[in-house]
């Protein structure tokens, strides 16, 4: 403590608490740095079964993989920028060593790509894409298959009937998950950051698949708080990184069990006694200090156990073996109109007084929830007054009961459906509009034109009412509009404007549009399709089969110009390198959000100069939100970055994301 001159932090006291008890963790960061080698990429020779070439450093992510194999981690993270081509990278691995089963992990949009590229590089290999309701679930056919493509949601709903059950004929039937019966060759979770949160049902879930290597892809592993980092270790098995250990005893366990919420099961001694290791040597000081004295070793930990088990390599650091084309970041700044100002101030006011309240009262902690609520109305307000005044939820709210009500809405003229039909496919149609666009089809079997799979449709069948449709099919906010008179927004206008001078200097060039409200959404499609745009959109509730032709109809078909994707739906894991132009309609709290959008376009297969347009309301919400965006992307870069100078850039404001509890962001924000 002299030394120190200083007193011992809690973390720090913790930490001599532990290594009295368990020995193992005495010098375990110098264990690591000096014992385990730090693999160096070098080239690695083609596999000779597959198709595609890879470049320099692609061969080297090859020979690193193999390595990290053979070593104490078996396997570690590949976390590339995105768009440097990860998903072959990881095939060439299968090729180079195809032992059967091996299982990939991804979102729902990225599965049917992964089958694609593994279909068109690779000779022979037998993939199946385990998804829908009709999937096999005996485990020993799954293990007849090179490669098993499933999604997080059916992994954690798999997990969830294996651990809790569910209720058939008032009984709870509990249904073991082909996933976790199989020993896998390997697993890789693709876009792995969908684990980040440790308490949750999908990472739970994913920490229990078996497999001799484990492998995390993603280009963003950390993308707000460096404790994010965790769930990716815990997969990869990091001991004693991920373990929980008990400062009274030599208990160490990888799950907190305490049944009676007061004792361990396996030691006896109370939560207050045990801490994860992770925790105490990591999150705390960088929570506690940032990147001041223990804050600043937690980060120097980090690192060591980073370069053990991460290869991540950027576009900057790679220009000559990519030859990509420039990537320019526009943000383009508008302002409110008069009457726009007047409906977003109105809602500051009321926003800034029930946070007041909240404060006044001492219940912040209780109501970030409805703090949270607050402040995305005012995002939504930035956006369009409607999304907010006709909001499904809150419209009664600001408006009467008969004029919040809902009409069911062609998909095809974005119109009231008089005499509504519904497809196969769940989407609704005016039965004239129908009728015209079968006219066109001629014989040939046409696709529906929402989501461009076989269109199957019964034109004879009986008028939907709007109250018997609304289970199966979304009906959006126009059904809650006065098409006649509705009017637009600032920032859609703005966007018009965009794409207009886009049109007029080379109609051929593509863009994707990216919100993370869908109603927003329906909103710009409306105007788009006025101002004579030919559009497609992914949406959240399409199948894999629908997201994947709707993607091929964007990229195959000269005339659609503008792909409207749903941040949520395809804000990771797509290819549309056809498209040039990227327009950001709302700004989110993860930085890294807004990376991956603009990487849907900006990767491999890209030879077009690469525009990235950010719409911002500089008199809102909006403007707060990007400064701090810049600050959390100053921190994810300090941390993930192998240049040390990189963390003597970083300042304590940068780190404000990491340390300043969320009521100061929102007092600041407000």
């Amino acid at each position: 403590m002299q030394e120190l001159g200083r007193k011992l932090t809690w973390a720090e006291k913790s930490s001599l608490a532990l290594k009295k008890h368990h020995p193992e963790l005495r010098d375990v960061w110098g264990d690591v740095k000096s014992s385990i080698p730090i693999v160096v990429p070098e080239r690695a020779a083609q596999p000779a079964g597959l198709k595609v070439t890879l470049l320099p450093f692609q061969q080297e992510s090859l020979f690193w993989m193999r390595k990290q194999e053979q070593g104490i981690w078996h396997g570690g993270m590949l976390a590339d920028e995105m768009g440097m081509g990860k998903t072959i990278q990881m095939i060439s691995l299968f090729v180079s060593d195809l032992k059967r089963p091996n299982l990939v992990v991804a979102p729902t949009v990225a599965i049917m790509q992964w089958r694609n590229e593994i279909n068109a590089h690779t000779e022979g290999m037998n993939v199946l894409v385990w998804h829908g309701a009709s999937r096999v679930n005996n485990p020993k056919e799954l293990e007849k298959y090179d490669v098993v493509l499933t999604t997080y949601a059916v992994m954690e709903s798999c997990f969830r009937k294996q651990q809790s059950g569910f209720k058939r004929k008032g009984l709870i039937v509990k249904e073991p998950s082909p996933l976790h019966q199989i020993q896998w060759n390997r697993i890789i979770l693709d876009e792995a950051h969908n684990i980040k949160e440790r308490q949750t049902n999908t990472a739970k879930a994913s920490f229990e698949l078996q497999s001799n290597y484990k492998w995390c892809l993603s280009g963003t592993p950390l993308q707000n708080r460096v404790g994010e980092l965790y769930s990716l270790v815990r997969f990869l098995g990091g001991d004693p990184f991920s373990f929980y250990f008990c400062k009274k005893c030599d208990c160490k366990s990888l799950h907190w069990k305490f049944t009676d919420k007061k004792h361990c099961d396996d030691c006896g001694h109370s939560p207050m006694q045990h801490t994860c290791f992770w925790n105490n040597e990591i999150l705390t000081p960088i929570q506690k200090h940032g990147i001041e004295g223990p804050g600043r070793i937690a980060f120097k930990k980090l690192r060591i156990l980073l370069d053990q088990m991460m290869l991540r390599r950027t576009k900057i650091q790679r220009a000559d073996d990519l030859d990509l084309p420039p990537r320019m970041v526009i943000v383009r700044r508008d302002y409110f109109s008069p009457e726009e100002k007047e409906l977003y101030l109105s809602l500051f006011s009321d926003a800034k007084r029930q946070f007041s309240t909240y404060v006044d009262s001492g219940t912040v902690l209780n109501n970030y929830s409805n703090i949270f609520s607050l402040l995305t109305r005012l995002r939504q307000m930035a956006c369009h007054p409607d999304l907010v005044l006709r909001s499904k939820t809150n419209g009664t709210q600001f408006l009467g009961s008969d004029e919040a009500g809902e009409a069911t809405i062609c998909r095809l003229c974005s119109d009231v459906a008089e005499d509504a039909i519904q497809a196969k496919c769940r989407h609704i149609f005016d039965r004239e509009c129908m009728k015209q666009y079968l006219s066109t089809a001629g014989d040939i079997t046409p696709d529906c034109p929402v989501c461009h799979i076989a269109l199957t449709i019964d034109l004879e069948a009986p008028a939907l009412e709007l109250e018997a449709n609304i289970p199966s099919a979304r009906q959006g906010i126009l059904g809650r509009l006065n098409i006649e008179t509705w009017r637009s927004s600032s920032k859609i206008e703005a966007l018009v404007e965009e794409l207009s001078n886009l049109r007029s200097q080379d109609n051929t060039i593509k863009s994707i549009v990216f919100s993370q409200f869908v109603n927003f959404l329906d909103l710009i499609a409306f105007r788009l399709q006025k101002a004579g745009f030919s559009i497609c959109r992914l949406e959240g509730t399409m199948s894999p089969q629908a997201r994947d032709a709707t993607i091929q109809h964007f990229m195959k078909n000269v005339g659609v110009t503008v792909f409207l994707v749903s941040l949520k739906a395809g804000g990771v894991a797509l290819n549309l390198t056809e498209a040039s132009r990227v327009y950001l309609m709302d700004s989110w709290w993860n930085p890294a959000a807004s990376f991956l959008s603009m990487d849907r376009i900006h990767r491999l297969g890209q030879y077009r100069p690469v525009q990235a347009i950010k719409l911002v309301v500089e008199d809102s919400i909006e403007r707060r939100i990007i400064q701090l965006q810049e600050k959390k992307s100053a921190m994810v870069d300090a941390t993930l970055s192998t240049d040390e100078s990189a963390m003597g850039r970083l300042t304590p404001e940068d780190v404000g994301a990491e340390i300043l509890s969320c009521d100061i962001w929102l007092i600041e924000l407000l």
